[in-house]
Order: structure tokens, then C-alpha cells, then sequence
């Protein structure tokens, strides 16, 4: 990955990998309801162990193919481990809990082979090798506890897989490994012949577990004070050493923040609280940018829409086509067939050959739609605001020749980090579990009351940088939805662009990692099951589904053309809105 890069672009790479690797991982494993959040896997809503160290790349610092690497070791524990028999079978000390969990891993792991996965145990390999240089390279081997745990990985995962010791390392390794022979060479035999049968694998792994135990817990009387110490609760840290696996870690309420575990207590994260809504704003866009960038932005705007050269008519034809219901306005007389005209039976008397006696209703098919385009203003997006202010002002323009109602909102924060309302908290002394800590700012860039003429320098505001800061997606959805509800369509269709999960560091930092995740959540479905809002997920560059099961992935690496406003004609056309 590209160490150069900012935190915003960092994230979007993150999101990009993991959807990748959930995917092959849900292949794999063959369950449908696993999904990365925080960077950790879940099953449903509930976190899944961290298993092995290796299988936790950075994306600072690995490539690709650690990540596909680390997402077939997972798929395959959980595809060929049971939690229940390993949990039943592991031992009682955190070290032997972490020397057991991984040669589980390098169990599960060294099955690709037999399944003929050729492509899976490549990867494996290269992260594997990956991981190793890592740790080597940073000198936790150094130590008497890291040197030992690296020989112990090297030499477990040679043994069971039947693959070389990493090369370069070989050499190092090669003291400590002739020691550890005798005592666990035995088990390692017996845990290559078991590795088909996790309840035979399980005795000879404890048996390693409880003679590498013993080991490292006659280390601690050899470290000493200053950078030994600090290199030895690195290498602690990295293999798990610290806590118990049962901890709260491991459960899906507690998430770490800046490298600090927090623990709440399940029931109390349920409920979305806000901490104070006294500095929240819903402004007109166009009121918070002066006249002449405005103008500028404006200008900005019509060079780009003119360079794309978008079939404008043709986009108008296929939104009136999507959007029309049928609509009666008065009767069609002297028909052959339908319901019988009364004022035409005298003309039935004076000439009995006649037909055309009947009358039926005139249907015309009229865009009685509302369609609203909510933006997603967080720092992220700033880099996509030309592409969305193009993609926003066509489809504006074509939806009110098309006869349908359009509003373009956004959302953002006043304040980064928090601003007034967490220094609101603070001042009440800091409580636990405030809820949302930021000053949420809805913005109004088009009402459907507004014709597009009128509102066109507005909508140029979504080129305004000082707009984009935090996002608070759930309210946001929450007051579009409120806003649609009041107009008298009989189509209400909610759009959501947005390039990621609602992120505000203050919220984040003073509640639980998914406090905003879980609330977007519990709004789309709360708000779709309503009925009369139909709500679709444009994710910018990424996939969206976890969100708003009706969605659609969009690059915008180009400015929008046809084939994107055909894409999203797809995804409306695809989820028609009774």
C-alpha cells in the first residue's frame, strides 16, 4: 500500500480491501452473514475472535496479497474449526491459550493443499512470509520470549503444512529449533498425522501448548528494564499474551480506541442518545457562502456539466418512464368496449347496428414522484465534489422536465471534533455513554418546492470545501425521510451518496466504535419498514449493502456520463416503489 497517503484516502483503500476480502472469505467459508466493521470480523453483529497474529494485515504496510492471504486463513477456520469442541478443549493459561489457538490456524490452514486450493495456499504463504519478516524485521524475535514464539511459528506451520521454513530467517532460528526438538518434535509428528480430525489434533497441540508455556513463563525473570522490556511487551501484545482470549476483547461490545480497550455494558449501547442538540443547524446552503464564490462555484460547475456532453433528453424519456403512474383524467366516449355511456343509448333506439356505446376511463401517465438526493458533505467526499455537484444538477434539471419533484440535501458537522457540544460534555463533567457529540449541520442545497432555475447557484454550494467535515448518517437519513414525508407524492424515493460508514471522532472517542454504524443501521430498516419511502445506497467507489440493501456501487474516477446516470436507472428500476 501507499504509505504516502492521507488518512482519508488510507480509509477509503481500507473499505475497498475489506469488501474484497469479505467477499472471498463468505465464498469460502460458505456463510453469507459475515462482514468486516472496525476492522474486525463479525458474524451478524456479533465479533468473531481474532484468531491467529498473522492474519491481521495493516494497510500501511502490507500488500494485497497479505490481505487475501490473512482472508483465506480465516474463511478456513471457519470453514474446518469448530468454536465449540476448540473452546471445550483449550487450556486455562493465556500463553497455552495462544500457542493452542495457533496451531489450530496452521491446522485449518494446511487442508487448502488437500482440497487442491493451489491459488489459497499461495496466498497463505505469502502471508505468512510476510508476517514473519515483519516480526523479525522489527527485532521482536530478539528477545528470549519473541525468539522462541518465532521458532515455535516457523517450525509448527513447516511440520504441518509439509512447506519450508521462511529462507531468510533459517539461519536465526536454527539454535533455538535444535533445542525445541526433543521436547515438542513428538507432538509436532502427531499433530501432522491428526490434522484431518480437530478432536486427534487436539491433544498433541496441548501438549505443545503446555511445554511452550512452561517456557515462556521461565523467561520473564530474564527480561530486564529499558528497551528489552519494552521490544518483549511487543512481542506479548502481538501474540495475545497480555489477555485472556475471554476477555471483553473478545466480545463484540468492547472496541478499542487509540490503542485503549473500552468495556460497555451491552443493554446501555442499544438505545442512540444525543448529548445536547443546542448547536445543531439546518441551513440553506446558498446563506453560508458569499455571492461571489458562489458565482465562481457556479461557473465551475456549468464547464463541467458542458464537458460530458450528457444525453439530457434521453435521461428525461427514462425517468418519466420509471416514475409515471397512471393518472385518470375524464373519459374516452364512443368506444366499442368498456363501461356503457348512458348519453349514447337514445343513439342505440335510432340505429340498433351501433357499436360504439361505450366509454372508458383516460389514464395518462403523470411523474407524481418526489426523488431526494442526500448527500454525504464528510472530509472524505470533498475529493468526489465535482463528480457529485454533476451528478446532483443533471439529474435535478431532468428529473423536473420528467414532471417529478427534486430536493438535494446534504449533511455535515458545524465544528470538527465535537466543536460546542463536546465542550458542553466536558463541562458537565464528562459522563459516560453522552451519545452523539457533535454539532450536526443538515444542508438544503434544493427544496421541491424550488424550480431547478432558481435554485441553481445553491446547488453550486456542494463545491464549497468548508461544507465537508464529520457525518452523522443516521439522523441525517432520519430528517430526509421527516422532510419527504410532508410532501404529497405518491413515489418517495430517498438517495443516499455517501463513500463509507458515519464517522465523528468526538462521538467515536466517548461511546463504542459502532454507536453511529449501528444507529444508520437501525434507521434504514426502521425507516423502509414503514413503507412509504423507498431508500437506495450510491456508494462512491465502494459498496454500500451493509447499509442499504438496495444499492449501487458507482467509480466516479471520471466525471459522471452516461453510463453512470444508466447505472442508476438500473438500481431505481430494479426496486420499483409501489
Amino acid at each position: 500500500m501507499n504509505p504516502s497517503e492521507g488518512p482519508a484516502a488510507a480509509a477509503r483503500r481500507q473499505q475497498q480491501v475489506e469488501e474484497l476480502c469479505i467477499a472471498a472469505i463468505r465464498a469460502i467459508a460458505g456463510e453469507r452473514d459475515l462482514h468486516f466493521r472496525s476492522r474486525r470480523l463479525h458474524r451478524g453483529r456479533r465479533a468473531l475472535p481474532r484468531f491467529a497474529p498473522h492474519l491481521h494485515p495493516s494497510i500501511e504496510h502490507d500488500d494485497f496479497d497479505s490481505f487475501r492471504g490473512a482472508s483465506d486463513g480465516l474463511a478456513l477456520r471457519l470453514k474446518h474449526s469448530d468454536p465449540a469442541l476448540h473452546a471445550a478443549l483449550q487450556p486455562d493459561g493465556p500463553a497455552e491459550r495462544s500457542v493452542f489457538d495457533l496451531l489450530e490456524q496452521f491446522r485449518v490452514e494446511s487442508l487448502a493443499a488437500d482440497a487442491g486450493l493451489v491459488g489459497v495456499v499461495h496466498n497463505l504463504r505469502h502471508r505468512h512470509e510476510a508476517w514473519s519478516l515483519a516480526f523479525h524485521g522489527a527485532g521482536l524475535a530478539d528477545t528470549a520470549r519473541g525468539g522462541l514464539l518465532y521458532t515455535l511459528v516457523q517450525m509448527a506451520r513447516s511440520r504441518i503444512s509439509a512447506e519450508p521454513v521462511v529462507e531468510a530467517t533459517e539461519d536465526f532460528i536454527e539454535a533455538t529449533r535444535y533445542a525445541l526438538g526433543p521436547v515438542i518434535g513428538s507432538a509436532l509428528a502427531g499433530c501432522k498425522r491428526a490434522r484431518q480430525d480437530q478432536a486427534a489434533f487436539a491433544p498433541h497441540a496441548l501438549s505443545i501448548a503446555a511445554s511452550i508455556g512452561a517456557m515462556l513463563r521461565a523467561t520473564e525473570a530474564e527480561v530486564e528494564h529499558g528497551s528489552e522490556r519494552a521490544r518483549d511487551e511487543a512481542v506479548r501484545e502481538a501474540f495475545s499474551l497480555m489477555t485472556d482470549p475471554d476477555d471483553a476483547e473478545a466480545d463484540a461490545g468492547a472496541t478499542g480506541v487509540g490503542g485503549t480497550a473500552r468495556t460497555f455494558d451491552a443493554n446501555a449501547t442499544d438505545a442512540y442518545r444525543i448529548h445536547t442538540r443546542a448547536h445543531d443547524q439546518e441551513q440553506r446552503a446558498g446563506t453560508l457562502v458569499r455571492a461571489a464564490v458562489l458565482a465562481a462555484h457556479r461557473e465551475r460547475l456549468d464547464r463541467s456539466i458542458a464537458a460530458q456532453r450528457v444525453n439530457l433528453p434521453r435521461l428525461v424519456r427514462e425517468l418519466k418512464t420509471l416514475l409515471s403512474l397512471p393518472e385518470t383524467q375524464g373519459w374516452d366516449g364512443a368506444q366499442e368496449e368498456g363501461r356503457i355511456d348512458g348519453s349514447r343509448l337514445a343513439q342505440l333506439v335510432a340505429s340498433p347496428a351501433e357499436r360504439r356505446l361505450f366509454r372508458n376511463e383516460r389514464e395518462t401517465p403523470r411523474a407524481d414522484a418526489l426523488l431526494t438526493i442526500l448527500i454525504d458533505c464528510s472530509g472524505s467526499m470533498r475529493a468526489q465534489a465535482e463528480h457529485i455537484a454533476v451528478l446532483a444538477d443533471l439529474l435535478a434539471r431532468a428529473l423536473e422536465l420528467a414532471g417529478a419533484d427534486c430536493e438535494i440535501l446534504g449533511f455535515s458537522t458545524a465544528a470538527w471534533n465535537g466543536g460546542r457540544a463536546y465542550r458542553d460534555w466536558l463541562r458537565a463533567g464528562r459522563p459516560p455513554r453522552p451519545g452523539r457529540l457533535n454539532e450536526a449541520l443538515h444542508l438544503v442545497f434544493k427544496d421541491a418546492a424550488t424550480p431547478w432555475r432558481r435554485a441553481r447557484r445553491d446547488i453550486a454550494g456542494l463545491l464549497e470545501p468548508t461544507f465537508f467535515r464529520e457525518g452523522i448518517d443516521g439522523e441525517a437519513v432520519q430528517w430526509a425521510c421527516g422532510r419527504m414525508r410532508e410532501h404529497e407524492a405518491r413515489l418517495r424515493l430517498l438517495i443516499v451518496v455517501s463513500d463509507g460508514c458515519p464517522m465523528d471522532r468526538a462521538t467515536d472517542m466517548a461511546n463504542d466504535a459502532q454507536f453511529l454504524d449501528r444507529h444508520l443501521r437501525e434507521v434504514v430498516v426502521r425507516e423502509q419498514a414503514r413503507g412509504d419511502v423507498a431508500i437506495f445506497g450510491l456508494g462512491v467507489g465502494l459498496d454500500l449493502s451493509p447499509y442499504y440493501p438496495r444499492s449501487q456501487a458507482l467509480a466516479l474516477g471520471d466525471m459522471p456520463g452516461n453510463e453512470v446516470f444508466n447505472e442508476l436507472l438500473q438500481m431505481l428500476g430494479g426496486h420499483r416503489v409501489r
